[in-house]
């Protein structure tokens, strides 16, 4: 029975194999600390999505709620940041604009756009490597296959035998690396479409809330112009 140490087929492998090893267990470590990050930025924003949504529904007023994000802006994310600049655009081009609520409304949309657009960039920070990974760990670990075996056959050609116990631990060295190339892809690729679904989830969470806001602001300048109209 044969008896096949990892540790002794890495020792025993040639140069271009170690190496292509080398490089398959740096993007292993890579993609695990992408993957960790990643999802613990991804749930926060997701919590932190249903924290301000239960704030921004609970009847506060939009000033009040307005004040309370003005006073630690620098520090805004997420769905907070887009309500932050909606209402701000809003508000300066509402004022400005002998009290427009079209013109107001279309900026504060242009401005709720752009916010989620930088939320989304952010979220999608290192996806690229990650996918990358996902997609070349295969081939990488192919092309170390295919070097390995070709030192198996150099080795058997040289001592001019073709036992089991000659050819196994060359070929074992090369199905080696393809193994390391998968086990580096597959958590790569299933991370990277999980967290794809999740980003589109939040974008989506995002749009709605927009849509949602835009509405509460749609009728209360409208109600508020046509009371004014009414006084005067």
């Amino acid at each position: 029975m044969l008896d096949i140490n990892i540790i002794d087929l890495y020792i025993k492998s040639s140069s271009l194999v170690k190496l292509v090893i080398f490089i398959l267990i740096g993007f292993s470590i890579l993609s695990w600390a992408i993957i960790i990050q990643r999802a613990r930025i991804l749930k926060a924003a997701s919590h932190e999505i249903k924290i301000f949504e239960n704030k921004f529904w609970s009847g506060i007023e939009l000033s009040q709620l307005y004040q309370i994000s003005y006073e630690h802006r620098h520090e805004l994310n997420g769905l907070e940041q887009i309500f932050f600049s909606g209402l701000k655009e809003f508000s300066c081009l509402y004022h400005g604009n002998t009290k427009l609520p079209k013109v107001a409304l279309s900026g504060a949309i242009r401005a709720m756009r752009i916010s989620i657009n930088r939320e989304i960039e952010s979220l999608e920070s290192y996806m690229d490597c990650l996918g990358t990974i996902g997609s070349i760990s295969p081939y990488i670990g192919l092309f170390g296959t295919v070097l390995g075996i070709m030192h198996a056959f150099i080795n058997i050609s040289s001592i001019k035998q073709t036992a089991l116990s000659i050819v196994a631990p060359g070929i074992a060295e090369s199905l080696f690396t393809t193994a390391i190339g998968l086990f580096t892809a597959i958590p790569a690729v299933m991370a990277y479409n999980r967290f794809n679904y999740l980003i589109r989830k939040i974008e989506q969470d995002y749009t709605s809330f927009t849509e949602e806001f835009i509405a509460l602001l749609y009728r209360q300048s409208f109600v508020s112009k046509k009371d004014n109209v009414g006084k005067n």
